[in-house]
């Protein structure tokens, strides 16, 4: 989902700040995203799996096509983002947002864009 000039994933990550996502056409970060993953628990990345064209793009090219928000909000729902649906903020996005300060940050962003969408609809 595009936001001005910012891409935002439907989780409310901003996607252009995504190194997996810059990975797509960056083969020397590509590489050295893999070599990390490798030497923390994923010996079978490998760099042409490192890559990402956002929620709503292919899902051969999606860094985690399986991701849980994406399959809830995108397949699921067919929204482009969490705060387009009737139960948002739900307890799991909520708990989620927990678990890294990056997804916080993204919980917040999401519920600003609720309260923009509301204030101008």
């Amino acid at each position: 989902m595009s936001r001005g000039n910012q891409l935002t994933g439907a989780c409310g990550l901003d996607c252009e700040q995504c190194d997996i996502r810059s990975a797509s056409d960056n083969p020397k970060l590509a590489r050295r995203i893999a070599d990390w993953l490798r030497q923390h628990g994923s010996p079978q990345v490998r760099p042409e799996d490192v890559h990402c064209s956002g929620c709503k793009g292919d899902r051969g090219k999606h860094w985690s096509a399986d991701c849980w928000i994406l399959l809830c909000c995108v397949n699921k729902k067919g929204l482009e983002s969490c705060y387009q649906c009737h139960g948002f903020a739900c307890d799991k996005l909520e708990e989620w947002a927990k678990g890294d300060r990056r997804y916080e940050k993204a919980l917040s962003q999401l519920k600003q864009m609720r309260r923009h969408e509301e204030e101008t609809s």
